[in-house]
């Protein structure tokens, strides 16, 4: 069975809206909870669950989605009364607090966090090595939550204690510099242990080479975006070392065929099939997440959610993005139609790099039909926005056939659980892999630079370039497409404005009648999303609102 590490605990069960409350629930709470190494572990996964909590639910509720919906490579879509998913998309609001999900379901990350490490005095440890494993994940976990938050809201407040406090917006000096130190610290104390010899128990735990790799995609973010030349106490020299001992030293590595990354290359033999005929010519076999794929170095953990209503668990990203009304299209199923790729983005894409087609499902392409063909694909389906006629095959539902001939999903295959496309998406949210990785190290330009861009583009046969910032800009662009990391990118090179405002004019169709997608970068939000107001309210002003938010161009106007 799949590993899952969500656990909940009643001293850290708590919903989005109440994640400060410190009534005691329990006869546990935060003053004699945890006491002991296996209690400071259930707290663990606590936090872990807070860090991956509502990985289903609404658009606004995950980073994944926003910020896959605020890159170039996807358009808003959804039905014509999605207005949220046309709100990202735009950079607009539906209503000033319609962020309130994510900022407090991450807060809630971040607080966890802290009141595990401000319990760990009071354990009485074993070994040093078995407290430093907790510390350093919990750091881990710290580390990579304030980044969501300040590479979406700009700067937040800085609160590494439990206590309620009321605190102004931090520098982003001091902030990033707490992410840097945090990072530190547990690079230095999780165990240097290479992939092939952690436990399957332990798949899906934070790891050394985890936060290495979240050290360089969280230093060239504050030093590329605030033009400075180091971030906190951390220097360039010392993230490409932690790089370079990453790359050579952690057992992760690329896997041979970069399709094989995706549940589209399934192969289920004497369970059932999928008839697609791409991944059939193509010798396609799904690698799995059960700890055989060294090329995911840190995911969120998803898993089927066969009883009530709990989003906590399922994957339902792939549901956003899956075919709005259109049924059999195997091996992808329906789904709420969010997340069109753009056209221009796709016809830019060039033709020999088997990322394109290895990313992208082109509904007119007869190559990839199986039983399930894509000619059956029906335009303007339950009043589908931004249709493209192009989507990501990433994250999309993913059907086989069963042994008795009814289409249902891979997961209620794998997992035995009943056929539900709401709850039965099971697909892991990779947030790093090693390709992301070997591209870092190529933008940092040690001497292992080029090497590192050579990898990549050789994986999917093509030739090498130089490791210029340009050439590296558009190897990231093609690589990581529709993986919740375009956005921060053009973000942090300055790109964001020439690179919205490059989508205007793509020819669409807004619930089957054509049309001209519209969009305008507003620079004076400095690429960052509004606190909700309620927020600020509470806060009696000592939180600010992040700039250009407060003005009426900010909401979406009808039609938009």
């Amino acid at each position: 069975m799949k590993k899952i590490i969500i656990i909940l605990i009643s001293v850290f069960t708590v919903s989005c809206s109440d994640f400060l409350d410190t009534d005691q629930l329990t006869q546990k709470d935060s003053s004699n909870y945890p006491q002991t190494p296996e209690e400071a572990y259930t707290s663990l996964m606590g936090v872990y669950n807070a860090f991956g909590s509502r990985v289903g639910g609404g658009e606004t509720e995950h980073s994944f989605i926003v910020l896959n919906l605020m890159a170039d490579d996807m358009l808003g879509g959804g039905g014509k009364d999605d207005l949220t998913a046309h709100a990202i998309d735009l950079f607009k609001l539906t209503s000033r607090t319609m962020y309130t999900d994510l900022w407090e379901c991450t807060w809630r990350s971040v607080y966890r966090a802290n009141l595990l490490l401000g319990s760990l005095d009071n354990i009485k440890w074993p070994t040093t090595e078995s407290r430093n494993k907790i510390e350093g994940q919990v750091l881990f976990l710290r580390a990579f939550t304030y980044f969501r938050l300040c590479s979406m809201f700009g700067p937040v407040q800085l609160i590494t204690t439990p206590e309620p406090v009321n605190l102004p917006r931090a520098s982003a000096e001091d902030v990033y510099a707490q992410m840097g130190a945090d990072l530190k610290r547990a690079i230095e104390i999780l165990p240097a242990t290479k992939f092939q010899n952690i436990p399957k128990s332990e798949n899906g735990l934070a790891t050394r080479w985890a936060a290495q790799a979240l050290m360089a995609r969280i230093f060239l973010f504050y030093t590329d975006y605030y033009k400075q030349a180091q971030m906190g106490d951390i220097t360039k020299e010392q993230v490409v070392a932690w790089v370079d001992d990453c790359i050579a030293n952690s057992g992760h590595d690329l896997i041979p065929d970069f399709r094989n990354l995706w549940p589209y290359s399934i192969v289920m033999s004497g369970k059932t099939k999928s008839d697609y005929k791409y991944a059939a010519d193509n010798n396609l076999k799904w690698i799995g997440e059960n700890g055989d794929n060294n090329e995911t170095m840190f995911a969120i953990k998803c898993s089927t959610a066969a009883q009530g209503n709990n989003y906590d668990r399922r994957n339902t990203v792939n549901l956003h993005f899956g075919f709005r009304g259109n049924q059999d299209l195997l091996p992808f199923g329906s789904g709420w139609g969010k997340g069109p790729v753009n056209s221009k983005f796709y016809n830019e894409w060039p033709n020999n790099d088997l990322r394109k087609r290895g990313s992208v499902l082109d509904v007119s392409d007869a190559t990839h039909e199986g039983e399930g063909s894509t000619s059956k694909y029906k335009w303007g389906q339950a009043y589908q926005w931004n249709e493209t006629g192009y989507w990501s095959k990433k994250y999309m539902p993913v059907n086989v056939y069963d042994d008795k001939g009814n289409i249902v999903s891979y997961s209620s295959i794998l997992w035995n659980m009943p056929n539900d496309p709401q709850f039965n998406s099971t697909q892991d949210i990779v947030l790093i892999r090693f390709a992301d990785l070997l591209l870092m190290g190529a933008e940092l330009g040690g001497s292992k630079a080029q090497e590192y861009m050579d990898r990549v583009r050789k994986r999917v046969d093509l030739p090498s370039v130089p490791a210029t910032l340009e050439n590296i800009k558009n190897e990231r662009k093609y690589e990581l497409a529709f993986e919740g990391i375009r956005w921060l990118d053009v973000l942090r090179w300055g790109d964001a404005e020439s690179t919205v405002n490059g989508m205007n004019g793509i020819t669409l169709k807004n619930n089957s009648q054509n049309a001209t997608y519209k969009i305008k970068f507003r620079a004076e939000t400095g690429g960052f999303l509004p606190i909700p107001e309620a927020e600020i309210t509470l806060s009696n002003g000592v939180l600010t609102q992040t700039p250009g938010w407060n003005t009426n161009d900010a909401m979406l106007q009808p039609g938009e």
